[in-house]
């Protein structure tokens, strides 16, 4: 593994897991009203994009980093349709 990749997948693990605690939250409590479902559908789709990106690039950082939050996200993201 290069230099290059190591940060990239230093970088990918705070990004991706900074979402863990809002899933956590939500799934918790079910309270999602202060949650924007605007934000949550871009980020969403943005991730989906970005995996597709990485796929192109076989860019292991990237698909693996975009993977995990797109479905951290969607998580989110349903619970917003369902108790928002």
């Amino acid at each position: 593994m290069t230099y290059i990749s190591f940060l990239g997948y230093i970088a990918a693990f705070f990004t991706t897991f900074g979402l863990v605690p809002q899933v956590v939250r939500t799934i918790k409590t079910r309270e999602t009203h202060d949650l924007s479902f605007w934000m949550y559908a871009m980020s969403s789709l943005g991730a989906f994009l970005w995996v597709i990106y990485g796929v192109i690039l076989n860019a292991w950082p990237i698909i693996i980093a975009n993977a995990t939050a797109c479905l951290l996200l969607f998580i989110v993201l349903l619970m917003k349709i369902k108790y928002g």
